[in-house]
């Protein structure tokens, strides 16, 4: 019997999930402690996200004479930006409305417009990205004609141990981790927090990065903040192999469900049965 018991007990033991690794956002050990109340200030990034092929923009024009812009729109562009609703986020990737109404880079990274026909805009910055579609502008008309661009929404994907997996939009220009671990719908309680993979797209290439979600030192990160296109994935727990022990009820049905097995694999060789 005393087997048996130890048995249990290290199954019980180990199976457990301690809250130092469900819980977001600790002090850690080895860290500087980072209290209530304290202000944090935001990681200096030298990066600025740059248009890759196959992002969406949206590109407005602003011009006292309104027939002049109709030149710039395609037929139910406009529909379709006012049929919006509000709101800062669509879940999942059925609610894309600049599908739409936004501009579409191919394959190169060129942007096909009325009138001013395909602009490269892949590799440039937001910012240098208007500047180029304005001084295309300039070139056909000298009315003053106001050029504003913009990505279209954060777009980014969720992996593993997310109760929903998926491409995702944030209709903001800047969103946090924790708002795209929100919209994913919070991670399993099996799930490595510690280990979050962030795959970030640079310009050229793409660099994995890893998250402790459990760091409070994360505020302070350049990962802070995610950029369109990021892939995020959350690996799970070993214990996920032998059964889920997310609590102390499952756990000890787990190891009542193994001693049972072990017993009975006992009793048939020794011929008790």
């Amino acid at each position: 019997m005393r087997p048996i018991c130890i048995l249990l007990f290290v199954v019980m033991i180990t199976s457990c999930i301690s809250n130092k690794r469900i819980n977001y956002l600790q002090n850690l050990s080895g860290n500087e402690a980072i209290e209530l109340d304290e202000f944090i200030p935001y990681a200096d990034v030298d990066y600025e996200y740059v248009l890759q092929p196959h992002d969406i923009v949206e590109i407005d024009f602003a011009s006292p004479d309104e027939e002049l812009l109709r030149a710039f729109e395609y037929q139910g562009a406009s529909a379709a930006r006012g049929a919006r609703g509000g709101g800062g986020a669509a879940a999942g990737g059925a609610m894309d409305v600049f599908y739409f109404s936004g501009y579409p880079l191919d394959k190169n990274g060129f942007v096909r417009m009325p009138v001013l026909g395909t602009i490269k805009l892949s590799g440039l910055t937001e910012e240098a990205a208007r500047i180029k579609v304005q001084e295309a502008v300039n070139v056909y008309f000298k009315e003053d004609v106001e050029v504003r661009l913009r990505i279209g929404g954060i777009r980014f994907t969720t992996l593993g141990e997310f109760q929903s997996v998926g491409p995702k939009i944030i209709l903001k220009n800047r969103a946090t981790i924790f708002d795209a671990i929100s919209m994913a719908g919070e991670s399993s309680i099996l799930a490595r927090k510690n280990e979050l993979f962030l795959i970030r797209q640079y310009d050229g290439g793409t660099k994995i990065h890893q998250i402790n979600l459990n760091d409070r030192q994360l505020l302070a990160s350049p990962f802070y903040f995610i950029q369109p296109n990021d892939i995020l994935y959350l690996q799970p727990m070993q214990i996920r192999q032998i059964g889920s022990g997310e609590n102390f009820s499952a756990s000890l049905q787990l190891g009542l469900s193994i001693i049972t097995a072990v017993m009975f694999f006992y009793g048939i060789t020794s011929g008790i049965f």
